[in-house]
């Protein structure tokens, strides 16, 4: 419908600050792949490089469209747009150039989700 169409365009144009140590860098949320926990440091993988963000994983839960993201493990938040293919364990990315895990306990309400992304975007 009207409203998801336009829901979809401005999420292509908005843009999302990631700062970092360097400085700030505004990114369309749509070109965001997915966010990472890596120890302390958080990583936001982006099309065009990564980004090591001074935030928080809850931040980015709390910043990022839950009508484009998911959290689909405790290290893991990524973008639908990006999805190649999934299964019970976990999802792949960008053809394949980036994985995440899935846990068991999301599985079902990541599927749900990402379906009703999918229609969305029909």
């Amino acid at each position: 419908n009207l409203k998801d169409a336009l829901d979809l365009y401005h999420s292509m144009t908005v843009q999302v600050p990631i700062e970092t140590r360097q400085g700030v860098h505004n990114v369309p949320i749509s070109s965001i792949i997915m966010v990472e926990a890596q120890g302390k440091k958080v990583i936001v993988h982006t099309t065009a490089r990564d980004y090591e963000s001074i935030h928080t994983m809850q931040y980015w839960l709390d910043q990022l469209p839950v009508n484009r993201f998911f959290q689909t493990h405790r290290s893991f938040i990524i973008n639908y747009e990006h999805i190649t293919n999934f299964d019970h364990m976990l999802v792949h990315l960008s053809n394949g150039q980036f994985t995440a895990y899935l846990t068991k306990r999301k599985y079902s309400a990541f599927k749900g989700a990402y379906l009703l992304y999918l229609e969305s975007t029909r």
